[in-house]
């Protein structure tokens, strides 16, 4: 079970800093920084997390490789 909540706690990281991303590429709007203030320390820990989980997530790439080898 604790892998598998770390698999769905690190994708949805993932896809909110991805969201963040989109909003600044986009509209210019930061959205982390806008609802816990520019490089304020919980912004900090935000952006850590978000990119510890998307390192996490390189390890998908072994599973989607071994997976295509079984079919």
């Amino acid at each position: 079970m604790g892998n598998k909540f770390m698999q769905y706690f690190s994708l949805t990281l993932v896809v909110i800093g991805a969201i963040n991303w989109g909003l600044i590429g986009f509209f210019d709007i930061n959205l982390v920084a806008l609802l816990f203030g520019s490089m304020s320390w919980l912004s900090r820990i935000i952006y850590a997390l978000v990119g510890l989980c998307g390192l996490y997530l390189l390890n998908f790439y072994s599973l989607v490789a071994t997976e295509g080898q079984e079919g």
